[in-house]
């Protein structure tokens, strides 16, 4: 039931699309006269400035991933000497007992 209802809003905007469609048709070649060398000069501006900032962006990659590998090796390091020292023990306990 809604439909019936909004059927003459249906109908005009659907009268009204016909009435401007040619409008738009012909108005479609001077906005993209206008829009699209701002769109291209906005590619070019990006395209330079990511030239530009790639091998800086690179080297903190870089180091970022140095810097995170001392951390964990830093990190990591208390728990190796720990682990070296129970496998020292479990060597010692597991031998076994001589036969004099």
């Amino acid at each position: 039931m809604l439909w019936l209802m909004l059927l003459p809003f249906r109908l005009l905007a659907g009268l009204l699309a016909l009435v401007f469609f040619p409008v738009l048709l012909v108005l479609l070649p001077f906005v993209l006269l206008i829009w699209l060398p701002f769109k291209l000069l906005k590619l070019a501006l990006h395209v330079a400035i990511g030239l530009v900032a790639l091998p800086f962006l690179l080297v903190l990659g870089v180091l970022g991933v140095i810097v995170g590998g001392i951390v964990a090796v830093a990190t990591a390091l208390p728990f190796a000497l720990i682990a070296l020292l129970v496998v020292g023990v479990w060597m010692l306990m597991r031998r076994p007992a001589r036969a004099w």
